[in-house]
């Protein structure tokens, strides 16, 4: 069942690490609205994420962005058909902020509550595109915590193909940011620095590039620049073209497992979700590759990249629509969140 043939407002809550996303989605009408705040000023003086103010800082902002949320669309609370939010993976005490507002929020207006895989919602997000990529497909999953590839038959028909065995791939590209002295998020700076920089001048590895399996590495790349950055005083130029050789060897490793995956699949259809998927050079060397391969590659807008509401209300909306009824979360009281879940079982939300 398509989540068309339902019409449903579900209110999406995100809210696993360092970002408060709300939105509003109708399954007839698409998405609604949606507001973020970032808590990136928050963290950068401690150069990462400090859990306790990132709960603190939801408990903050959540409400007063859902009711802005609301206002934008012209939705009523009484118009609201579920609530969704991210029950996990993430940082427990962030995580309990969505989920107890939501439940408790559900329970006052009579409408379910359903607890969403914050991976799911990722892999899903590419589909709030035109056209939308239709299933099944592979995806490219890459972010701070996560570097995957996944076949994705359709809703809970997820196999994991190859992952990194060590460091994600936004992970080596905050520790690289770090080293070379950039600001946080390292990730953007990093690529900022890159298009001043020139790839080749500096060789670095490609890790596992040639392995027999869809696997990945990222932290002897990482070790790699250090090594470099400590073998010469390094002026601003010399930075900037490490910065730009570290982020073509990422882009060409992940391009190549992403459409090695493809070719021995039953697709033709790659999408890349996840934060590191908004970065540029990234895009531009899966595209240029693809292309002759007849391989369609589809993207998340740059907005629905990083952690957002917009994805959790969707990916319900699709969950709904498969289910046929609005009928999924716990009773409150009864709820909980996962820090660590498995996306193979994030379908057992039910339980939670």
């Amino acid at each position: 069942m398509q989540p068309e043939s339902l019409d449903l407002t579900i209110l999406g809550i995100e809210t696993s690490c360092d970002e408060t996303g709300v939105a509003l989605y109708c399954t007839r009408r698409g998405l609604l609205a949606h507001t973020l705040h970032s808590q990136v000023a928050l963290h950068a003086r401690y150069g990462g994420v400090v859990p306790e103010l990132a709960s603190r800082d939801h408990v903050r902002h959540l409400l007063p962005l859902i009711l802005k949320t609301l206002d934008e669309a012209r939705i009523t609370r009484k118009e609201l058909n579920a609530i969704a939010y991210t029950a996990g993976p993430g940082l427990a005490g962030a995580l309990l902020v969505g989920a107890s507002l939501a439940q408790s929020a559900a329970y006052a207006l009579r409408i379910p509550a359903l607890g969403i895989h914050h991976l799911e919602a990722h892999l899903l997000s590419p589909l709030l595109t035109t056209p939308r990529p239709t299933f099944p497909f592979i995806a490219l999953l890459v972010s701070g915590g996560h570097s995957q590839l996944m076949r994705v038959g359709g809703i809970d028909d997820y196999t994991l193909l190859g992952e990194t065995l060590d460091d994600a791939a936004g992970e080596a590209f905050d520790k690289t940011a770090k080293l070379l002295g950039l600001g946080y998020p390292g990730g953007p700076a990093l690529e900022r620095l890159a298009l001043q920089g020139r790839a080749g001048r500096f060789r670095l590895p490609r890790p596992m590039l040639n392995s027999a399996d869809l696997n990945m590495s990222f932290s002897g790349l990482k070790t790699a620049v250090l090594t470099e950055y400590r073998s010469r005083s390094m002026s601003d130029a010399d930075k900037a073209d490490l910065a730009a050789e570290f982020q073509e060897a990422v882009a060409e490793v992940l391009a190549s497992k992403a459409l090695a995956a493809v070719e021995a699949s039953d697709t033709r259809q790659l999408v890349v979700a996840g934060g590191v998927g908004a970065n540029r050079r990234i895009r531009a060397v899966l595209d240029t590759r693809a292309t002759p391969r007849g391989i369609a590659v589809a993207y998340p807008p740059l907005e629905f990249c990083t952690d957002n509401g917009a994805m959790v209300a969707f990916a319900a909306a699709l969950r709904l629509g498969t289910s046929g009824k609005a009928s999924c979360g716990a009773g409150p009281g009864s709820f909980s969140v996962r820090p660590r879940w498995d996306l193979e079982q994030a379908g057992t939300l039910a339980a939670l």
